[in-house]
């Protein structure tokens, strides 16, 4: 009988992964996981440093979240929501709007952090043609930005290794390095510009790029003075990723649109949301003969279940005081993150709130050393994954002091035995 390897080798491709170098290795295939650490078919047992790419927000196996599943389970699972509504979607709607940056009152699900991106691109655009301006069709974004896998949000992204192959699906997007750079832009082109789109405080796929305090707000200044629309993808960052609950937060901006998905579900079920305003949304108000409906929708939109895991994730926020009880490690990551900056080996440690990043280097491309850190890591019991020769510390926000103490020392017990 084949094994579990073979069938995966055998009928699975994987995302982001050169697949005769994983065919010629022996793969972690996940089994169980409590809290930050995951089980494999092995009984090895790995501390989680990446969240599950991002996406675990409270710990793998959270009772709070696995009874409200099964709650909802006992209800209905799915229905459509095209034409009818369900019960989670309206609660988790409620809280969302209440939880978000003050003056965003809508929201619009869908399944992933491209599809948010999406929504929020087609939103921009049909806005603009139902206010009498169709000339406001441009699009602008942040050079090495990283908004998603999905057509419009590979249009909006800046990293040629992910996106220079799709160029000929792709529209025309403006991309900018700094706030001069947008300044210009708009100065130039202000009237013809739809929306404007950053990932606020750090960029993610760029190798965790922290951007300088204060372009977010500038950015929105800039908008606004050109009257151009704002797009906050918080996909990554939302969620308490930064140390509050969405990044906007420390700059005080609320943005016209603000994309949620990963942590959105505590990391169980693929469910996002685009959160916008009601002078957007009253845009698309009208007699049924004007169609102005917003012609977009997904099968699985708001689905009942992931809606009540978010709700359930959004419960745990507040009965564990999970932002507060946050903060110490942030501080622990601080003091970890200096100590990788000792290592010969390490160009740069970067950290925004809870997302920690080491730099090494410099390699070229085809040295492999992130993964070949991350390898060895896989070695010593931590899971995570490199960006280049940038490696990501960015466990769930339940990880103990302890754990992330243990992950960071492995990590650079890994940097040592794989670059020596």
């Amino acid at each position: 009988m084949d094994s579990l390897t073979d069938k995966d080798r055998r009928y699975l491709w994987h995302p982001f992964t050169q697949m005769r170098d994983w065919m010629a290795e022996e793969p972690v295939i996940i089994e169980s996981a409590q809290g930050a650490r995951l089980r494999d078919t092995n009984d090895r047992e790995y501390l989680d440093a990446n969240a599950s790419i991002w996406t675990n927000i409270h710990g793998h196996n959270h009772p709070h979240i696995n009874a409200a599943i099964r709650a909802q389970l006992e209800k209905v699972a799915h229905s459509s929501f095209l034409g009818l509504s369900n019960v989670p979607a309206i609660e988790l709607a409620e809280k969302l709007v209440r939880a978000a940056p003050r003056g965003l009152s809508r929201v619009f699900y869908s399944d992933d952090g491209s599809t948010a991106v999406e929504v929020a691109l087609k939103m921009a655009l049909h806005y603009w043609v139902h206010r009498g301006q169709p000339e406001r069709r441009r699009f602008v974004a942040f050079a090495d930005a990283y908004h998603g896998d999905t057509v419009g949000a590979v249009s909006l992204g800046g990293i040629d290794l992910f996106h220079a192959t799709y160029k000929p699906l792709l529209f025309e997007v403006e991309h900018v390095a700094d706030a001069a750079g947008l300044k210009s832009v708009l100065e130039k082109h202000g009237s013809e510009v739809a929306a404007v789109a950053i990932e606020p405080l750090i960029q993610g796929a760029a190798g965790m790029r922290v951007w300088p305090r204060g372009l977010l707000a500038e950015t929105r200044r800039l908008c606004d003075e050109h009257g151009a629309l704002l797009i906050a993808d918080e996909v990554m960052t939302g969620f308490g990723r930064t140390g509050t609950m969405f990044a906007c937060e420390q700059e005080n901006v609320t943005p016209d649109f603000l994309c949620l998905a990963k942590g959105l579900s505590g990391g169980y079920l693929p469910l996002a949301a685009t959160l916008t305003t009601d002078r957007v949304f009253d845009a698309f108000l009208g007699d049924y003969a004007e169609r102005k409906t917003f012609f977009h929708g997904h099968s699985f939109t708001g689905n009942a279940l992931g809606c009540a895991a978010a709700l359930a994730s959004l419960e745990i926020f507040e009965q564990e005081r999970t932002l507060e009880k946050l903060q110490p490690k942030i501080g622990l990551l601080t003091e970890e993150l200096e100590k990788f900056r000792a290592l010969k080996l390490v160009v740069d440690a970067r950290q925004c709130g809870f997302i920690g990043a080491v730099e090494v280097g410099p390699y070229p491309w085809e040295a492999k050393a992130g993964i070949r850190i991350c390898q060895r890591a896989r070695e010593l019991g931590v899971l995570t994954r490199p960006i280049g020769n940038t490696i990501v510390i960015m466990p769930p926000l339940c990880v103990t002091k302890e754990e992330l103490r243990q992950i960071c020392d492995v990590l650079r017990r890994a940097i040592a035995a794989a670059l020596s």
